[in-house]
């Protein structure tokens, strides 16, 4: 018996389930490439910030670099205007010097005549400028504050009798003579004050040089208006203490001593110790120079002409022996 054959059917459960997944996998990938597209569009536009980050920065250093060229340009034609100019001066330099020695024989003869006249002006001075002149060199001379008193040292000390009587009498007079021997000594390589019994002005700079600045000079001078250390009122430690202590064979010093009496010792004695302490150097003298100064303060006083005169010898004799001075004040006035 024959069997009829099946028949088929197109659009059956199988084809329209093909058919479904195929359409649901158009509409999954549609899905997903619209959620992945503004993430690629944000890594784009970041991309391209970081471009034009870096072209702005190129830019910016282009144009320095172009300001830099510029300035440099400026600079080098600023120096060749210069070069101009020195050029042009020393053209002109040249020819002022070839019309000098042109005119050489001319200007020597104008010379010599200026000369004639200056020499014939001289010759008509009269007397009065001559008296005038006499008057200036003697005023010179007599504004000198010490008399014969060599300015030679490199280092000074002061040694001032601060006793009662010089305090009382003599004080202004020690700080103007003071005033006048640091002026004649402009500058030194150290300076030190100390009083007749030794002890130093001021007690930070003990047995040790001030160092010489216009500071320290105001500042000896302000101090010395109210220095009142006790008194013996005799120079010898005070000379003795400071030649013990700053002797030296490499310096030149010069030891100025204030006072107006000596009242007790034996002036040979004191001449032996210091001839002792201040040895001579190889061409003979003395390297401490020692100078005094006298102030007349007790010639009234009954009694009190011998310390007077004893000091006056003292130091006399010390001044000879150790190339120095001696200065006898007649006033306290000038």
């Amino acid at each position: 018996m024959r069997k009829k054959p099946r028949s088929v059917e197109i659009f059956n459960l199988s084809f329209l389930d093909v058919v479904s997944c195929g359409f649901g996998a158009l509409i999954l990938l549609l899905v997903i490439s619209k959620i992945s597209e503004p993430q690629v569009a944000q890594t784009m536009a970041r991309d391209r910030h970081a471009e034009l980050a870096a072209l702005e920065n190129e830019l910016t250093a282009v144009r320095e670099e172009a300001k830099q060229v510029w300035q440099q340009l400026l600079q080098h034609q600023e120096e060749l205007e210069q070069a101009d100019r020195q050029l042009t001066e020393n053209v002109a330099g040249l020819v002022r010097m070839q019309e000098r020695i042109a005119g050489h024989s001319k200007s020597s003869e104008a010379v010599a005549i200026a000369e004639q006249k200056l020499q014939t002006a001289r010759q008509q001075l009269t007397e009065e400028m001559q008296r005038l002149q006499r008057q200036q060199r003697i005023r010179t001379v007599s504004q000198q504050p010490i008399g014969g008193i060599p300015v030679d040292s490199e280092y000074i000390i002061f040694v001032i009798d601060t006793s009662g009587s010089m305090q009382k009498f003599a004080w202004p007079m020690v700080r103007r003579k003071m005033t006048e021997i640091l002026d004649v000594h402009p500058r030194v390589k150290g300076l030190q004050v100390m009083n007749d019994m030794g002890e130093y002005m001021f007690s930070q700079y003990s047995g040790r040089w001030i160092a010489d600045t216009p500071a320290r000079r105001k500042a000896v001078l302000r101090r010395l208006a109210s220095w009142a250390p006790f008194s013996n009122s005799s120079p010898v430690e005070g000379i003795t203490s400071a030649i013990r202590r700053f002797y030296s064979k490499e310096k030149k010093i010069s030891l100025y001593v204030f006072g107006d009496d000596f009242s007790r010792g034996s002036i040979q004695t004191v001449v032996n110790t210091v001839t002792q302490m201040n040895q001579r150097d190889m061409s003979g003298n003395k390297r401490v120079r020692i100078h005094a100064i006298g102030f007349p303060v007790l010639f009234a006083p009954s009694g009190a002409e011998n310390n007077v005169i004893r000091f006056a010898a003292l130091m006399r004799r010390l001044a000879e022996d150790n190339n120095g001075s001696f200065v006898g004040l007649t006033n306290l006035d000038k």
